[in-house]
């Protein structure tokens, strides 16, 4: 894929973004990010393995010491509801049109930025609304890796706060090592160079939001409202760009 000096500095800064979010929140660098770079390049499958590798490298350099700081049983609850819907996301984002899959993100999206504008959470009530939750954003996962805010809403009535951003980078490791593994063998182009040209970039994001964690874990409402009023901008342009271009 051939970029602008300019495509490759906005790019820069989307990863530099996505690392934040990733580490500040724990969830959302995909769901954050993505809406921005399919504005340069409408391909899913050409952003999605980048930011596979990215999650694998960066999360696991946060998990290598803090293992003792996850809760492996709900987690080995919870996969078996997880697992199956998010294969089968995989598989329908090789099948399916580009158009149809990008449209679903950019309402994915515009849906998450809508609920956090309003200061809105998705919650969890009962064991067959985690159910639904959990298989829902498993495909979403599958498709698209922004179904983290559907399961973020079970895992956090489950898990102790203190363990819960650990556990769900575990969680992220597992479905995005089954991804890359199922690109690999559906010999889907991964941008192995672009991937690991970026890393650094993405560097300053993480360490930036590993910094930042505290302070939006005690502002998560303004945080939420401000980026939910910037994402519902960048998708609906998005969306109404795609559906203007008759690419359905």
């Amino acid at each position: 894929m051939e970029f602008s000096t300019l495509e490759w500095f906005l790019i820069a800064l989307i990863f530099v973004w996505t690392g934040f979010v990733r580490t500040g929140l724990g969830f959302g660098g995909a769901a954050l990010g993505l809406p921005f770079m399919l504005m340069i390049e409408d391909n899913l499958l050409y952003w999605l393995p980048i930011i596979g590798i990215h999650l694998l490298f960066f999360s696991s350099l946060t998990l290598s010491k803090a293992l003792k700081q996850v809760d492996w049983e709900y987690l080995k609850r919870s996969l078996g509801w997880i697992l199956p819907p998010t294969l089968l996301g995989v598989f329908g984002l090789v099948s399916l049109p580009t158009s149809w899959l990008v449209i679903f993100v950019y309402t994915i999206t515009i849906f998450y930025a809508v609920m956090w504008m309003l200061d809105k959470a998705i919650h969890s009530e009962n064991s067959w609304v985690d159910r639904t939750l959990l298989v829902f954003g498993g495909y979403v996962a599958g498709t698209s890796l922004t179904g983290a805010p559907l399961m973020v809403a079970v895992f956090a009535r489950h898990i102790a706060a203190h363990l819960l951003r650990n556990t769900l980078f575990v969680l992220w490791f597992i479905l995005v090592s089954i991804k890359m593994s199922t690109f690999v063998m559906l010999d889907v182009v991964i941008e192995w160079q672009t991937a690991l040209m970026l890393i650094p970039v993405a560097a300053i994001g993480h360490v930036a939001g590993l910094k930042a964690h505290e302070f939006i874990l005690h502002n998560n409402s303004l945080f939420k409202r401000v980026m939910g009023a910037m994402l519902l901008v960048v998708s609906s342009i998005g969306l109404v760009v795609i559906l203007l271009n008759g690419n359905l």
